[in-house]
């Protein structure tokens, strides 16, 4: 066992007036699953390369153990596992490499196909075997879940209950909680750590931010009532005072007059000490501001019609044949492993090119909103993108704001946000979308845990007809109307 120590740590970005951290401390074991939480933007993967040695920064970080970081860089995708894999874990034997990938229900031929032929969910696991096969190292893993399906998640979630040593960055709740024994909380005002799964660790936040809340109105209250005492005192002491003028016993005046003074301190001190404790209180608090969303009525009950489609590569099909209606009103879950089409078929209803068999039936004028997978187009400023797109400026970045955008991003190009904020760019453009039916890909890829309640609770009041991919469990349970299974061959 070791300490992974962190002392007065201060880090901004060159250029930036806005620390990411400021004068931070704590500790964390080496033995430790600890599951590292927090807003995007909050400087989550920043840290972990502040742990790299990728930046400079003030104060002290003091480790007994190197570090590896998952999503490892493979240059040359072109090659078959087996052929890198010895750059990754070069002490590692091949009996090992087979147990883990066992564990991983990993087919041991998946390591002499090319890598780029891999599914994600077998890149991503390959690469963790191997990556935990470097004992004694410290695993940092950045966001392993997205573009995993649901099986390939519980899969790994299991996995990494079985090891120990690393710091794991998600936002999947059902995740985290098969996987972790401690929780490091990036807050808004600072860094705590805490021993438990992620549920206990939310749980207790809330906990502390009501009492925070119930604390924050009564002091409310108290400062209210002392402020009319201040007042009343003040005319009080303004009448003795008049009352001195011809008084035949001054003395008596005067000390009446002292006691108006020292009651008058006393409630000025208790003001001071009420505020005090005021602004000590909420610093931590999380806000999520209720979302909205303009879907358009469509004058059919039946949006869209698929019978017997099924999604093929090059000729073949890749699933089995699926049937169903898009009514007004449903928000259908695609499910399947990766690989299945889900993706694909919503291209499908998009209208876009995709090669399938069966009958798609679209419904006359059927207007859509699309946000897909992928982040890597979003560059230049949100005011560029909102014009590009003919989308409400105004309206796009109120919404930005409510998904906890502060203003100082809305200058910065999009190309340096990080991965959860490019993703709520392509969010609030939907939200900004009036249309009959809306198609998200993977939409909470990234996104953080507060963000992705507010998504919740904007479908849940509104409604809107939708189609979607999410592998996140309880997102996909408090959503999903009916769920679409696309099965392999």
């Amino acid at each position: 066992m070791s300490m992974i120590k962190v002392e007065h740590l201060t880090f901004s970005y060159p250029g930036s007036y806005d620390d990411v951290f400021q004068d931070v401390s704590f500790q964390i074991d080496t033995n430790w699953k600890l599951g590292f939480t927090g807003r995007n933007g909050r400087g989550k993967t920043t840290f972990l390369n502040l742990l790299l040695g990728k930046y400079e920064y003030s104060g002290t970080i003091q480790a007994s153990v190197p570090f590896d970081y998952f999503p490892y860089h493979v240059p040359d995708k072109h090659r078959a596992a087996y052929e890198f894999l010895p750059e990754i874990c070069p002490l590692a034997e091949e009996w090992e490499l087979m147990r883990e990938l066992s564990l991983l229900d990993v087919e041991a031929d998946a390591l002499y196909r090319p890598f780029e032929t891999l599914s994600n969910g077998e890149q991503v696991k390959i690469l963790l075997a191997a990556l935990f096969l470097n004992e004694e190292h410290f695993l940092l893993i950045d966001e392993p879940t997205n573009h995993l399906d649901r099986n390939a998640r519980a899969i790994v979630s299991a996995y990494l209950n079985r090891k120990k040593g690393y710091i794991l960055v998600s936002h999947d709740r059902r995740f985290l909680d098969g996987c972790v024994d401690h929780i490091l909380s990036l807050n808004r005002a600072d860094i705590q750590v805490q021993s438990g799964t992620f549920s206990a660790w939310l749980s207790d936040f809330e906990n502390q931010q009501a009492l925070e809340q119930a604390q924050n109105d009564r002091l409310q209250k108290d400062m209210k009532r002392l402020q009319q005492a201040a007042k009343r005192t003040a005319v009080w002491s303004d009448r003795v005072e008049a009352s001195k003028i011809g008084a035949a016993d001054k003395g008596f005046v005067g000390h009446k007059a002292a006691k108006m003074m020292k009651r008058a301190k006393s409630i000025e001190a208790r003001q001071n000490q009420a505020a005090e404790q005021k602004a000590s209180l909420l610093k931590n608090r999380e806000t999520a501001e209720d979302l909205k969303i303009s879907p358009l009525p469509y004058f059919a009950d039946t949006l869209a019609a698929l019978t017997d489609v099924s999604v093929c590569y090059d000729g073949a099909a890749v699933c089995q044949p699926v049937s169903f209606t898009i009514q007004r009103g449903d928000r259908i879950a695609l499910d399947g492993k990766n690989g299945s089409g889900k993706s694909s078929l919503l291209k499908l209803l998009l209208g876009l090119p995709a090669e399938h068999t069966g009958t798609l039936k679209l419904g006359s004028g059927l207007i859509i909103s699309y946000v897909p997978q992928d982040t890597s187009h979003l560059h230049g400023t949100l005011s560029d993108f909102a014009e590009l797109h003919q989308i409400d400026e105004s309206l796009f970045k109120a919404i930005l704001r409510k998904m906890d955008f502060e203003r100082v991003q809305f200058e910065k190009d999009m190309s340096d946000f990080s991965g959860g904020q490019k993703k709520k760019v392509l969010l609030a453009k939907s939200l900004c979308e009036s249309a009959h039916l809306y198609l998200w890909d993977e939409p909470l890829n990234f996104i953080d845990l507060y963000s992705r309640i507010q998504i919740e609770r904007l479908l849940q009041t509104f409604s809107p007809a939708m189609v979607f991919v999410e592998h996140d469990a309880a997102f996909r349970e408090n959503i999903a109307t009916k769920t679409v299974y696309l099965s392999g061959l």
